[in-house]
């Protein structure tokens, strides 16, 4: 498990965001739209996915 990825790309803008959101948004290293990062995938990642999942799209790598 320690070498699983996940691909996390923004797909709706947080302007109209909660500021919480946002700062997860940021957090996850996502600053303009449809830009991808790859993530390893575990709990704190997929948390923090969890919370803005209507903001993003994830792929298992």
């Amino acid at each position: 498990m320690a070498d699983k990825k996940i691909k996390v790309t923004l797909v709706k803008s947080t302007i109209g965001a909660i500021p919480k959101h946002r700062a997860t948004v940021a957090a996850l290293g996502l600053k303009k739209l449809n830009k991808t990062v790859e993530l390893p995938d575990n709990d704190a990642t997929r948390g923090m996915v969890q919370q803005v999942r209507h903001l993003v799209k994830v792929e298992e790598v």
